[in-house]
């Protein structure tokens, strides 16, 4: 596939600075069978759109303040920003300005934290500059060090603070790692979760550590020829178990859930790192409809959902447009049934 075919126009004004309130007043665009007529709900509506029997999963990763304000020996000022801590013990992390720092720089708070923390700069890992990094804080582990001196890493395009962090988490967060939000999770409540449960629908969780490299544009010409990020995921037992039982849809919320359900499915591998691109006629053997955010043009995710629903999401895009939804991060939602032909 040639990449300008994942490209659309996103004006600036339709990229969302900042989540509304409540969470699940975001709009959800709903688009069902092709002949079907689009229709324009909330996410409030959710449990109304799904049916008794269905498995509604969702992503309850945790992210972690993984951007550092820090300091070299000399008082020059850098920041770091953690990707992805290895099993060897240190992290891959981005450092800006990454040339003036040394192999073997310490790096000390930008602030004083009361504490022995330090930051020690390695090398560099790859073609995308990404550092090895190695965080020492006296008796506490690197999470705990993270949650006093660290901040919530939001994607470059939003320009201002948040004013309550917890907008970046999901209602349901519970295992810390990643570095940035599984944001279709973003806009569901305990309310809607709970009325799904009524319903008759099952809620069932996967833990996908989310990557900065799920955002990166894709800058080669052809879609096949990017170089796709790498994530953990584990699937929990219960969730298995769910998955067997399953009478309806599977409901994935979010790329992230689609990427950890499709790959346990390809390896049978609950919990394992995935570097599975989806894109063109992938067959999706457990996903049958998808709650997902508006995505960045030429994005790997985008080519998610042009896999999932085919040509078909440049009039979705466009409508979307057109109705004034709120696009990225803290946009609105979409809820996309499968196109036939791709399981």
């Amino acid at each position: 596939m040639d990449t300008t075919e994942l490209d659309y126009e996103l004006p600036a004004s339709a990229i969302a600075q900042a989540p509304v309130e409540p969470r699940d007043s975001a709009r959800l665009l709903v688009a069902g069978a092709p002949s079907g007529a689009v229709q324009h709900r909330t996410v409030a509506d959710l449990p109304g759109l799904l049916d008794p029997g269905d498995l509604l999963v969702v992503n309850d990763t945790r992210v972690i303040p993984a951007r550092l304000h820090l300091r070299k020996p000399t008082g020059g000022a850098v920041e770091v920003l953690l990707l992805e801590r290895r099993p060897e013990g240190h992290w891959e992390a981005l450092v800006r300005p990454s040339r003036r720092v040394p192999d073997g720089t310490v790096l000390v708070p930008d602030a004083p934290v009361g504490d022995d923390l330090t930051v020690e700069v390695g090398p560099v890992l790859g073609d995308d500059g990404r550092r090895a990094v190695t965080v020492h804080g006296g008796t506490d582990d690197d999470l705990a060090v993270l949650a006093r001196v660290g901040e919530v890493p939001l994607p470059p395009y939003i320009h201002e603070p948040l004013a309550d962090p917890d907008r970046y988490q999901t209602v349901y967060a519970q295992r810390p790692g990643s570095v940035a939000a599984p944001t279709a999770g973003l806009h569901l409540t305990d309310a809607v979760l709970d009325a799904c449960r009524r319903k008759g629908v099952r809620v069932a969780t996967v833990d996908l550590q989310v990557g900065l490299g799920t955002f990166r544009p894709i800058t080669a010409d052809r879609v096949e020829d990017h170089p796709m990020h790498a994530e953990r995921y584990r699937i929990p037992d219960d969730t298995l178990a769910a998955l067997d039982a399953v009478t309806g849809q599977v409901v994935a919320v979010g790329t992230t859930v689609t990427r950890a359900l499709e790959a346990w499915a390809l390896t049978g591998a609950a919990t394992d790192s995935t570097s599975l691109f989806i894109r063109d006629d992938f067959r999706f053997q457990v996903v049958d409809r998808l709650l997902t955010n508006f995505h960045v043009p030429r994005s790997s995710l985008l080519a998610l959902v042009e896999s999932f629903v085919g040509p078909r999401w440049k009039d979705l895009y466009r409508s979307a447009l057109d109705e004034g939804y709120r696009f990225l991060s803290f946009g609105d939602a979409m809820l996309l049934d499968r196109r036939d032909g791709v399981s």
